[in-house]
């Protein structure tokens, strides 16, 4: 009982930002439905399963590239971790994307809106809550299997998400028409979570306030440019 009430206040925790998410757009009258938030948020829990997936696909040649010294550890992380977790949001938001598209492909925005919404920013803020979905998985998964760490994964795992879907789904709208800063955003998306992932190793005090920092950062930048976005300017 002990270990269940753990992972529920993890689960609740890391479930905050995405309510806070929630709360925001319903405040702020965004043109992004519920459905559509439901959806985003599932996708990214969906997400959490290919991911893992891959990552024990990569486990054997992982273990190869460690007698590589600090190249295989910067493998691991960036490669084995970051990219998998990126690719596999990246493609069940490409599903997601394309499911929306086909039921509501006679509208530009969601029912009921009065504002002009572009695809990149509505991709954007999809993105964002796919993250904190996967998150919300995630947290509870390395909680229950570390706890020793579970409190600061847990409150800086679901701004690292949410920052990355952003990038993530920002790249898929643009790569019709600007594939090669769509290719960038998606390999920032993997940096930023790469260099997360490597302060968090660090022994230490300062890389650990680091990472929160890449964290938080990363997700103001994703909120602003979402909420210019709403407002009908460029993000």
């Amino acid at each position: 009982m002990y270990g269940f009430g753990v992972l529920i206040i993890l689960l609740f925790i890391s479930s905050i930002p995405a309510i806070a998410v929630f709360i925001w757009f319903r405040l702020a009258r965004y043109p992004f439905s519920l459905p559509r938030f439901s959806f985003s948020l599932l996708a990214g829990t969906v997400a959490f399963f290919p991911a893992l997936f891959l990552q024990k696909v990569f486990s054997a040649e992982s273990e190869i590239l460690y007698t590589a010294g600090k190249w295989g550890l910067i493998a691991e992380i960036f490669v084995r971790i970051a990219f998998t977790e990126e690719f596999s949001r990246l493609i069940v938001l490409v599903i997601l994307f394309s499911a929306i598209h086909r039921v509501n492909s006679a509208r530009q925005r969601d029912p009921g809106s009065s504002v002009n919404v572009s695809a990149d920013t509505m991709a954007s803020a999809s993105g964002l809550i796919a993250g904190l979905g996967f998150a919300i998985l995630e947290s509870a998964v390395y909680g229950a299997s570390n706890p020793g760490n579970a409190l600061l994964r847990t409150f800086t795992a679901a701004p690292l998400h949410g920052a990355c879907g952003f990038r993530a789904g920002s790249s898929i709208t643009m790569f019709s028409e600007r594939p090669i800063q769509a290719i960038f955003r998606f390999l920032s998306a993997v940096v930023i979570h790469g260099i997360y992932n490597f302060m968090l190793i660090i022994p230490g005090f300062f890389p650990s306030i680091a990472a929160i920092l890449i964290a938080l950062s990363a997700l103001a930048t994703s909120i602003m440019a979402i909420r210019n976005g709403m407002k009908g300017e460029n993000i």
